[in-house]
């Protein structure tokens, strides 16, 4: 605290890519990270894919001394990955899982089984609440054909929800992660414009690290180069989001990228580049309100672009609710001609005709295996469309209100 009116908080957000098994160099990386968290000494620090919790142990461990105060955030069947360490007494927390993400089908990306999730923790710094969330969004894969653009939108517009919803009583909002999202993409421009949060990197007073920001560079040698090739300086993903909604305004002095790998090794701390931001926040004479961030034209277009994205999705989604119940019904037809062709191969067995068990036996297995899948995949797919169909109403009801208004 710099006096009676004015704080300046430093944040720290990283996705870690902590993986067991399956990162490269993952106990090294942590070990680095809890380095540098010792050695700077950041007010606030945001973390995700720290999806072992001994991980989690062992940076709460080594970071005790200096960051009294932290939160794991379990969800899902690997966990959510995200973390908090703080400075300054966390008084609560909350969870919510997003309602869509991704495919349990889609084994090669895995996001379905971590419960992606947003948390939020309540902190009060000098008389200062701070509304602090940290999140990770569902990952893009393919940029020419995104076959999980409708779930990430239905992520960011939950998001942007939970935000509006959960943060009234705070005088200051800030959102650390890893978006999955450029910054010129509807998401963020749909979670931003109904927000009212203000990006860092555009704020920031000075910036030092990669160019344009970026937190996914070609030049770490844990990046896929293959999937950088449209973007040869790299890709911003990862950001820091704040504003202010009571009587306070907030800048961003400074904001900083790591480059490269940590000092003195020959290694990153991971696939991602870490952010740091320095805050300056400052009691000003009246109330800021919580007024959307963008002029509300321009927000109507951004919400009609996302609605429209969504509804794509959702007819995706109800042509796999049809192919899958499609097959349902085949595969219970097969078990229904099994059972009668059996029937009438009992019946012949007077007439010494050998029963076929073994053929009879495999096919039944198929079929019952075929219509266990095809069940699944139905319910999975209607759960999709509703949840699909939930936020494409939703929108519709947020543009009815914006174009009704004055």
């Amino acid at each position: 605290m710099e006096g009676d009116d004015t704080l300046r908080l430093r944040v720290f957000d990283l996705n870690c890519w902590a993986i067991r098994y399956l990162s490269k160099r993952r106990q090294e990386r942590v070990r680095l990270i809890g380095d540098i968290l010792r050695q700077e000494r950041f007010d606030l620090v945001l973390l995700q894919e720290v999806w072992s919790e001994q991980d989690y142990s062992d940076l709460k461990a080594k970071l005790g001394g200096c960051y009294p105060f932290s939160h794991y955030f379990r969800s899902g069947v690997f966990g959510s990955g995200l973390c908090v360490f703080s400075r300054f007494p966390i008084l609560d927390t909350l969870l919510y899982q997003y309602s869509l993400n991704g495919y349990p089908y889609m084994l090669q990306h895995g996001d379905w089984f971590c419960g992606k999730s947003v948390g939020l923790l309540i902190i009060k710094i000098s008389g200062i609440v701070f509304n602090v969330y940290v999140t990770h969004l569902h990952a893009e894969y393919c940029r020419e054909k995104d076959a999980y653009l409708p779930h990430r939108l239905v992520q960011a517009w939950e998001l942007a929800q939970f935000i509006r919803h959960t943060s009234k009583a705070a005088d200051v909002v800030l959102l650390g992660g890893d978006l999955n999202m450029h910054p010129e993409d509807v998401g963020i421009r749909l979670l931003r414009g109904w927000t009212g949060l203000r990006d860092a990197f555009a704020e920031a007073t000075r910036f030092e690290g990669c160019e344009d920001g970026c937190t996914l560079v070609p030049n770490n040698c844990f990046t896929v180069k293959t999937e950088l090739l449209p973007f040869p300086l790299g890709i911003r993903i990862d950001y820091i989001l704040y504003k202010a909604v009571s009587s306070f305004t907030v800048k961003c002095e400074e904001l900083k990228t790591t480059t490269g790998t940590a000092l003195g090794t020959d290694i990153p701390f991971s696939d991602h580049e870490a952010v740091m931001a320095t805050l300056h926040i400052r009691r000003q004479g009246q109330a800021a309100g919580a007024n959307l961030g963008t002029a509300e034209p321009m927000l109507v277009d951004v919400v009609t672009e996302a609605r429209t994205e969504v509804g794509v999705g959702l007819r995706a989604a109800q042509r796999q609710r049809y192919s899958t119940g499609r097959m349902a019904v085949l595969a219970l037809l097969l078990l229904l001609l099994q059972a009668a062709a059996a029937l009438g191969a009992l019946a012949g067995l007077a007439d010494g005709q050998p029963f076929p068990k073994l053929s009879f036996s495999l096919l039944a297995f198929l079929a019952i295996g075929v219509l266990l899948l095809a069940t699944g995949l139905h319910l999975f797919h209607t759960m999709e469309v509703k949840m699909l169909q939930g936020t494409e109403e939703q929108m519709r009801m947020a543009l009815r209100a914006l174009q009704e208004r004055p």
